[in-house]
Formats: C-alpha cells, structure tokens, sequence
C-alpha cells in the first residue's frame, strides 16, 4: 500500500461511521464516473486471470481429487 493509500485510509478511519457511509458513497460514485465499466480488478490481477483461462485452453488443469 503505498503512502497516499495508507493516508486516506487513516483520514477515512477517522471519521464517524455515518460520515464512513458518505464518504464510501462519494468516492464508489467518483470512480464509476471516471470508469463506468469498473470491474475492481488491478492490473495484476488482471494478468492472472488471463493467464489462468490460458491455462484453462490449454487444458493445464488440476483434478480436484489431487488438491
């Protein structure tokens, strides 16, 4: 988490669970408007994904008898 993150979230911590709500509110309508099509993947993740479904082609899968 990088240092801007950690401050947010402690400005965030430190207001009243009401204004929590608000606030929560605020920034998920900020950043549907910049991204509509939001899907809450990082771009790591995003990576792993893709390369999971290649495996997934490629028919690179684990029994779930062997897990």
């Amino acid at each position: 988490m990088t240092a801007q993150e950690q401050e947010i979230l402690t400005m965030y911590n430190t207001l009243p669970e009401a204004e929590q709500s608000l606030a929560y509110e605020l920034l998920r309508r900020l950043v549907l408007a910049w991204d509509p099509d939001f899907t809450k993947l990082t771009p790591a993740e995003y990576a792993r994904l893709k390369e999971s479904e290649r495996d997934l082609e490629e028919g690179h899968t684990v029994k779930m008898d062997d897990i």
